[in-house]
């Protein structure tokens, strides 16, 4: 079983700073792409940063600028670094990874973490 865990979420002050992790644990062969998405009650779970297997990085248009996104591949661990943080920023943010569990092709898919909430606000 794999599991994605991911931590750092907490109440910031508009204008502050956060960094998520997620980590992935269990019978992992190999880890292809990552990405953080965040979903706001009443509406779509939106895509916020990817990374893919060879590096390249995508930040949507809402964050670009404020947002860093890095992976550990030694670690199977993402960070988010988040700043100038703003109230329309509150959500749950979820951790995603295209993950190969053995040397076959077919054991490879999506697996989703369970959330982790930011606030920002005064």
């Amino acid at each position: 079983q794999v599991q994605l865990v991911e931590s750092g979420g907490g109440l910031v002050q508009p204008g502050g700073s956060l960094r998520l992790s997620c980590a992935a644990s269990g019978s992992i062969f190999s880890v292809y792409a990552w990405a953080w998405y965040r979903q706001t009650p009443g509406n779509k779970r939106e895509l916020v940063a990817s990374i893919s297997s060879g590096g390249r990085i995508n930040y949507a248009d809402f964050v670009k600028g404020r947002c860093t996104m890095v992976r550990d591949n030694t670690q199977n661990t993402v960070y988010l670094q988040m700043n100038s943080l703003k109230p329309e920023d509150t959500a749950v943010y979820y951790c995603n990874a295209y993950i190969r569990t053995t040397t076959s092709f077919d054991d490879e898919k999506d697996y989703w973490g369970k959330g982790t909430l930011v606030t920002v606000s005064s």
